[in-house]
């Protein structure tokens, strides 16, 4: 008989290409009855044009998922390091209003 804990485990495979991982400092997220649409965006200053880094899509159910996740990743962050500074954003940054689709806050 197997031993029940490897059975419920779950084997992922990071790819060499992704293992990096991508800064973003902007994420736009639009949605439709049956799926999110997050787009992560690295906007530069001086550079006009942002650039899409990762589009993930899922279905409701896993973007609520998403969202208790990071709300208790925020709170581990926060049981560690301290309260994150909500209003420490670039004052002088305005979120583009041209995107393609309902936009949720990000």
């Amino acid at each position: 008989m197997e031993n029940p804990t490897e059975e419920n485990q779950l084997n992922i495979e990071l790819p060499e290409e992704l293992a990096e991982g991508a800064y973003v400092n902007l994420a736009l997220i639009a949605h439709s009855p049956s799926e999110f649409v997050m787009d992560f965006i690295r906007i530069l200053p001086g550079i006009p044009k942002g650039k899409v880094k990762s589009r993930v899509v899922m279905t409701p159910d896993h973007a609520y998922r998403l969202l208790q996740a990071l709300q208790e990743n925020v709170q581990r962050y926060e049981d560690s390091f301290g309260t994150i500074n909500k209003e420490g954003g670039d004052p002088g940054f305005q979120f583009p209003m041209s995107y393609n689709g309902p936009i949720g806050e990000a």
